[in-house]
């Protein structure tokens, strides 16, 4: 394993360590304005929600890495303390990328990027119209990091109103994530798309406890025949099944550890535990 410390990396370097290892990572479209009227638009993959009570997004337009000068963003928040968080999804992700060109600050990327401005209800900034879900936040606080190139500026959201289209809500009023189509950034000019293909559940143990894998039988943890993600399941279970269980559990293979990956494969993690106790 390479291990360096950060002090010893130059900042591209760290940059690049840092983009490559942390994603995906979503991307928040920000429309803003500056004190003369003018509109920005630009994407920043700093970018995440942190409070849902009150709802605060945060995301952080860096100074430039080459120059050290700030971004318009930066510069519109500090004199316009307002900014709609756009989300970006597949079918505007080539306007969005095109709309991060280094412009001059007197140019509207929404004109360049082909992109429809619509006005807000509460803020100054314009929404993007082909955007999902927009975020019309003020701006708390902001942070700034640094001095030097590639500093960081956080930039602290409160949402006040959100507008969602409606056709990507599925029957209980919340986002369907396979209608939604979002994309978000990786290393280099890498994106990534969450699409059915790409998108697995996991329930999330948040009423049931689990044995955990300190429960499991050596003979089992021990077997690399299963991945950790596969004990992680066994070990999701609350209680083991019962002797009785176990044997009226039909059983017609001598390699217990073969079928129970299978059963662990089409989530009966009950059964698999009745093979391999058996």
């Amino acid at each position: 394993m390479l291990s360096v410390n950060a002090s010893d990396l130059t900042t591209q370097k760290i940059h690049q360590y840092l983009l490559g290892a942390i994603g995906p990572r979503p991307i928040a479209f920000a429309s803003t304005i500056d004190k003369n009227g003018n509109r920005n638009l630009s994407p920043f993959s700093f970018f995440n929600v942190f409070s849902a009570a009150p709802p605060i997004l945060i995301f952080s337009p860096a100074r430039s890495g080459k120059t050290g000068q700030t971004k318009n963003t930066f510069d519109n928040v500090k004199e316009v303390p307002e900014v709609v968080i756009n989300v970006v999804n597949y079918d505007i992700v080539q306007q969005m990328s095109l709309s991060s060109s280094p412009y001059a600050k007197d140019v509207d990327e929404f004109i360049k990027a082909g992109l429809t401005p619509i006005k807000s209800d509460l803020v100054k900034p314009f929404r993007v119209k082909e955007s999902p879900v927009q975020f019309e936040c003020k701006v708390n606080q902001i942070i700034e990091l640094g001095q030097n190139g590639g500093a960081g500026n956080l930039i602290i959201c409160e949402v006040l109103r959100i507008h969602i289209k409606e056709e990507l809500l599925d029957e209980n009023g919340l986002i369907d994530q396979k209608k939604i189509d979002l994309v978000s950034r990786m290393g280099g000019n890498w994106y990534c798309r969450a699409d059915e293909n790409s998108m697995f559940e996991i329930a999330k143990p948040l009423t049931t406890i689990g044995i955990g894998i300190d429960q499991i039988p050596e003979h089992i943890k021990k077997n690399k025949f299963f991945s950790g993600n596969d004990l992680a399941l066994l070990a999701s279970v609350e209680a083991l099944p019962i002797q009785e269980e176990i044997n009226n559990y039909s059983k017609n293979t001598v390699d217990i550890y073969t079928e129970a990956k299978k059963l662990i494969e089409k989530g009966e993690i009950i059964n698999a535990w009745k093979i391999l106790l058996g």
